[in-house]
């Protein structure tokens, strides 16, 4: 058969899957049901990132508010008072808003940004496209995760607006201040609303853990083996296995610290006195089984947050680097050793509890060791990067910027792992540089490259990259202004969640270091909006989409139209016939999966449908176009 013919057979089969696809027609809907109570999974995919946007404004405002107590303790802000409220007196936050916003601030950015907010959009957004599916599994119990995620949020930020004010014990929220209401004004309502918030957080995060989980497992289309799922679907459906197995924990802690608060139980109380008085009628509890319950999920947590973004990251920068991602089998595969291992280290939290020693010498070899699959994904990034065709989008830009701090945070995690060290560094500033560069930073970074990098599939649109390049420097290197000097304050002993620090000797070393910390949050906080413009202002004014792959790209997702319906693809579902990451291959730049093997130089692979020439041109023209 000569081109012509394949050409006319492509032209023929692409109008039969056209014609099947207005067979494979939706009911009209409204409003309400397409963008609120919607069960498209790329609809609900959205909704997360928005909230979890909206979510990490307000996080983010928090901590600029608590860094000005810490930055500038003896200076008063007048205009804190109209903003805040009683919460700042004559211009100065109060103690008891000072540990609310601290612990709100962790709370949120933790759970709502990087839990619901990253996992959230990535996973229902990608994972169908990616592995050929309509849609998720369940796409009700989908729609009924995100409106549990909502009404958590609701009720969150609801518990800012009760008399006696949020939660103020920490976001790891240790008994007894949560468990006992007395203890601080923070500790009454404001708790019951933290209670209840996470918990509908946990139903939802369950909810759409099993879905995933089904969908990856049950629905993959025709030749997409597990061997064949692009790296980013990996990464949610790995961190979907961790969180099943890890939230009900918390969960079951949650509720026992219910019972403590308001049902005369002891599981977690014992000997508790306030002004020289016994608070309780009983007795016998433990504080640290509630610490084994939460760090039993909270480092676990680490991973549901870091996962799916080491799983974005490896997705671009193959397709930026135009090279295939280095030991596809071994990232696989050091993922999975990264959720074995996960549930085996939760104790290096607690080596300052009067844990046996030779218990934590079991904890340390174990927290030691799960930095090999890190460091074996670390160097599998780096090989893919070296001597590749690199393309320095505002998604590639933040996927190497990922790999920046995480490996500055990860080496720091060598000294909190040694109970040794960890000892003389726990609860201190430390602490606090490590988990933000590793988890915090890193994890934003691979939202980012996410969000950067997915955009014209999710809103058939550009985002301005200008603004993109201002964002990420900015960004990178406020991060690091920001978190690498308190690895020294942490070193000389200064402890964290304390409302002043300038009446200890011991620290006014550390004042000018304070107040530049907090000049390099505000500063940084501000180019988020730079971003949040750039999102917003490009989901209505940006520049259109014109062809279907505009990073020519070789996932399942670029093969839909540019205005994505729900069920994904107009006609039948593509077949898979190779790995995603077939790049700078037998004279190809590249070569999508559903391209059979072989198949390469046939002018039906190489058409409109394929190499991102504009979709409305038909076959032939593209063909020709593309051989010009």
């Amino acid at each position: 058969m000569n081109n012509e013919a394949v050409l006319q057979a492509g032209a023929a089969t692409l109008h039969v899957a056209g014609d099947h696809g207005e067979a494979h027609h939706h009911h009209k809907q409204s409003f309400i049901t397409k963008y609120i109570f919607s069960q498209d999974h790329k609809t609900i995919g959205k909704q997360f990132l928005i909230t979890g946007i909206i979510w990490a404004l307000i996080g983010g405002f928090m901590s600029v508010l608590f860094r000005l107590q810490l930055g500038f303790p003896d200076t008063s802000f007048p205009w804190l008072s109209t903003v805040i409220g009683h919460w700042a007196k004559d211009g100065h936050i109060t103690a008891e808003a000072y540990y609310s916003l601290t612990t709100i601030h962790g709370t949120v950015m933790i759970f709502f940004v990087l839990t619901g907010g990253l996992s959230g959009t990535f996973a229902n957004f990608l994972i169908p496209l990616q592995i050929g599916a309509r849609d998720m599994a369940s796409p009700l119990m989908n729609m009924l995760s995100y409106w549990f995620f909502f009404t958590a949020s609701v009720i969150m930020l609801s518990s800012f607006f009760v008399e006696t004010g949020p939660f103020a014990g920490g976001w790891t929220a240790y008994p007894p201040l949560s468990a006992l209401g007395d203890a601080s004004p923070g500790s009454k309502t404001g708790m019951d609303l933290w209670l209840a918030s996470l918990i509908l957080f946990v139903v939802s995060q369950l909810l759409a853990g099993l879905n995933y989980i089904s969908t990856v497992l049950n629905m993959r289309t025709k030749g997409m083996s597990m061997m064949r799922m692009p790296l980013s679907t990996w990464g949610v459906f790995l961190q979907a296995v961790l969180g099943v197995l890890s939230f009900p924990v918390l969960f079951a802690g949650f509720i026992l610290l219910i019972f403590d608060r308001h049902f005369g139980t002891s599981f977690y109380l014992s000997d508790i006195y306030i002004q020289g008085v016994g608070a309780l009628p009983h007795e016998g509890g433990n504080a640290i089984l509630y610490q084994h319950l939460f760090w039993f999920l909270g480092h676990p947590e680490v991973y549901i947050v870091i996962l799916p973004a080491m799983g974005i990251v490896s997705e671009v920068m193959s397709t930026n680097g135009r090279k295939p991602i280095f030991g596809y089998s071994a990232m696989v595969m050091s993922m999975f050793a990264i959720v074995v291992l996960a549930f085996l280290v939760w104790a290096h939290h607690m080596f300052v509890t009067g844990m046996n020693p030779f218990l934590g010498s079991i904890f340390v070899l174990l927290t030691l060791l799960i930095a090999v699959p890190s460091a074996i994904k670390v160097f599998n990034w780096l090989t893919t990067l070296w001597k590749g065709n690199l393309r320095f989008t505002p998604g590639m830009l933040f996927a190497i910027g990922f790999v920046s701090v995480f490996i500055s945070g990860g080496l720091t995690g060598i000294y909190t792992g040694n109970s040794a060290i960890d000892i003389h560094i726990h609860d201190t500033y430390f602490i606090i540089a490590h988990f933000h560069l590793v988890m915090g930073v890193a994890a934003f970074f691979g939202m980012f490259c996410g969000v950067y990098h997915w955009f014209p599939k999710m809103y058939g649109r550009h985002m301005n990259n200008t603004l993109g390049y201002i964002h990420f420097w900015v960004t990178l290197v406020g991060a690091y202004l920001i978190f690498w000097p308190m690895h020294y304050e942490g070193l000389a002993g200064m402890p964290r969640r304390y409302y002043d620090y300038s009446s200890w000797e011991s620290f006014k070393q550390f004042v000018e270091l304070n107040r530049f910390i907090s000049i390099c949050v505000i500063i940084t906080f501000a180019a988020q909006f730079l971003f949040l413009f750039n999102f917003f202002h490009s989901i209505f004014k940006g520049r259109k989409l014109t062809v279907k792959n505009p990073w020519k790209s070789n996932a399942l997702e670029w093969t839909t139209p540019i205005n994505v319906g729900h069920g994904n693809w107009p006609g039948e579902i593509p077949e898979v016939h190779r790995w995603p990451y077939d790049y700078s291959k037998d004279g190809h730049d590249f070569i999508p999966q559903t391209v059979p093997v072989g198949e390469e130089d046939n002018p039906l692979y190489t058409s409109a449908e394929f190499t991102g020439i504009k979709v409305e041109e038909e076959p032939a023209k593209a063909h020709k176009k593309a051989h010009a």
